[in-house]
């Protein structure tokens, strides 16, 4: 059996045949072109697609790595303003701390003060002794006043002149003693009113018998019985503390008497004999008092 198309174009001519092969063969070449080219296309996309997955997958990992710095730097704000809240906070802390300090040295200089104040007291009136009691006084003003050339006088009642019984750190023979109502100790003597150089003044801690630092008249029963004259101060001390103006009241208050009390006890033959008449006393008192109010 014959093919029908081969023995058809076995029919054309040949001219025909060798134009249809000529087709053929330009049609299978642009066929074969357009196939490369396609799978060249291909070829390409698949390489910008790769491409384009690996920017994807940058970006996103760049968008997270962007929010991780945003956390942190959100993060390191709040941690800041934390840091700010704990300065001020411990700012004021240091300020309640420093309050406190200084409240706490008032306090604690208060209590030395009172302690100083104590010791004076419990000194003036611990011993009937003259010589005890002198001694004490000598070491208050030399101890706690900070006094460190001083004369202590006592009135004489005959004579109306204050004569000295004690003295430190000065030369003897300045040592004199002052009728009353002339000198500085003179007029304390007198008037019972003390004399106290101002902080501040020039040569504070330096004076003068006709200038003292300080002159502390000693009152017993409302009356001057003596003084006591601070000529000279420790180099240390370069101003009067509250304590210093205590010391002085309670030495103007209490050393007058307890000389008076050690003078009258030294006649005594001791304790009980020294409280001998003392009823008899106390009722004449009440009695001179009672008669006073009639």
């Amino acid at each position: 059996m014959s093919d029908p198309d081969k023995t058809r174009a076995s029919d054309l001519p040949m001219d025909l045949i060798k134009e249809r092969e000529s087709f053929v063969r330009s049609f299978l070449k642009k066929g074969v072109e357009y196939t490369e080219h396609l799978l060249q296309e291909n070829a390409q996309l698949r390489e910008e697609l790769g491409t384009l997955q690996e920017d994807n997958a940058r970006l996103r990992a760049q968008i997270a790595s962007d929010d991780a710095i945003r956390d942190l730097l959100r993060t390191v704000e709040k941690l800041e303003q934390e840091r700010s809240a704990l300065l001020e906070r411990s700012s004021e802390l240091e300020e309640k701390r420093q309050e406190h300090q200084g409240r706490h040295d008032e306090i604690e200089q208060e209590v030395n003060d009172l302690a100083n104040l104590y010791i004076a007291s419990y000194q003036l009136g611990a011993s009937l002794s003259l010589r005890r009691v002198v001694r004490h006084l000598r070491d208050m003003c030399g101890q706690l006043v900070g006094a460190y050339g001083f004369v202590i006088y006592v009135l004489d009642a005959g004579t109306e002149t204050a004569y000295p019984i004690a003295h430190e750190q000065l030369d003897p023979s300045t040592i004199v003693p002052v009728p009353v109502g002339v000198g500085p100790v003179g007029e304390a003597c007198l008037t019972g009113i003390p004399r106290i150089r101002e902080d501040g003044s020039a040569d504070f801690i330096q004076g003068t018998h006709d200038d003292p630092v300080a002159v502390i008249p000693l009152i017993s029963d409302g009356k001057p019985v003596g003084a006591i004259s601070v000529i000279t101060l420790l180099e240390q001390k370069s101003q009067w503390m509250n304590v210093d103006r205590e010391l002085f009241q309670l030495l103007g208050a209490q050393a007058g008497t307890a000389l008076i009390a050690a003078n009258l006890y030294a006649a005594a033959a001791g304790p009980i004999s020294a409280l001998a008449g003392v009823r008899q006393n106390l009722t004449a008192a009440e009695a001179a008092s009672s008669e006073s109010t009639d």
